[in-house]
């Protein structure tokens, strides 16, 4: 079954031309990545965008680019500058989350821009949802110079560039259940798992709930379950999307994620798997904050 839709919906393609912001917002980029990301910038240039690095890329002494004031003020440098059309963070690892308190939501509700970023920046991404109710994409750009960077090249193209749909289509498979819809959050579970108390944890009332995994194995993953499960999160939502449990998967651990979900949540709830959107570097874009209706044997509506 393959799943789909408008990846901007209030907002518009980027064009040729066009100036997109690279963040770091988590941990400091290490030194050796300053080759790849030359790499990414030329790819960029290649399709006629224009990269434009935040100040606060790099590591310094000690794994911090820079404290979370100057992080989240460097990325709201970017919402501020109207010739930057889009944001892409490029970083990864823990400590997000710092800078949620620093960040400008009135000016990111505000603009018309898209967030995009993966694993640890599921903080942030969920954060934008909750406080303004935008949209923000789950990917990792530098997708575009990895394993699969030639496909990954021509999916983004054709979605961001030229109004397609290929980037954002994942196939998925129900475990339970023939039929989910609501609102789409969620992200990293690891990650996720850090807004519950906090002013950025969002409402679940029959919302699609996205969870993937990168490190974590068996005893971590029973861990995140049961805390949403005991926080209620499972009472609530309309139907879980698993996407990729890499350490899991790819070690064949058992019982698998999706055994260990199933075991924890009501009989009655919905629940798909899809191997397409996760910490892979073919993984595809999912939009958090998009209304998707999800349909055993039917395309997107």
């Amino acid at each position: 079954m393959e799943v789909g839709g408008n990846v901007y919906g209030e907002t518009g393609l980027l064009h040729h031309g066009d100036r997109v912001g690279l963040a770091c917002c988590s941990n400091g980029l290490p030194e050796g990545d300053r080759t790849s990301l030359k790499l990414l910038k030329e790819k960029l240039a290649l399709i006629g965008l224009e990269a434009v690095e935040s100040p606060f890329l790099y590591r310094r002494e000690t794994v911090f680019s820079g404290t979370g004031q100057e992080r989240a003020h460097a990325l709201m440098d970017f919402y501020r500058d109207e010739t930057i059309k889009a944001v892409f963070d490029i970083s990864g690892g823990d400590m997000a989350n710092e800078i949620l308190d620093e960040l400008d939501f009135k000016m990111i509700s505000a603009s018309d821009k898209i967030f995009y970023g993966y694993s640890d920046l599921t903080t942030v991404i969920n954060a934008i949802y909750t406080r303004t109710g935008k949209k923000s994409g789950l990917y990792q750009l530098r997708n575009l110079v990895g394993s699969c960077g030639e496909k990954q090249v021509c999916e983004f193209c054709e979605t961001m560039m030229e109004g397609g749909k290929s980037l954002k289509h994942f196939s998925c498979r129900f475990l339970r259940g023939s039929r989910m819809e609501g609102t789409v959050i969620g992200g990293n579970i690891r990650c996720f798992l850090k807004l519950a108390g906090t002013a950025f944890w969002p409402g679940f009332k029959g919302k699609i709930l996205f969870l993937e995994c990168n490190g974590g194995q068996v005893p971590q993953v029973v861990t995140y379950f049961s805390q949403l499960k005991q926080m209620g999160v499972f009472d609530q939502v309309s139907g879980i999307l698993l996407g990729t449990f890499t350490a899991m998967e790819s070690k064949k651990l058992t019982p698998t994620a999706e055994e260990l979900l199933l075991n924890v949540v009501r009989p009655e709830l919905p629940v798909a798997k899809t191997s397409e959107i996760g910490h892979g570097d073919d993984s595809r874009c999912l939009m958090i904050g998009e209304h998707m209706r999800i349909q055993r044997g039917c395309g997107p509506t």
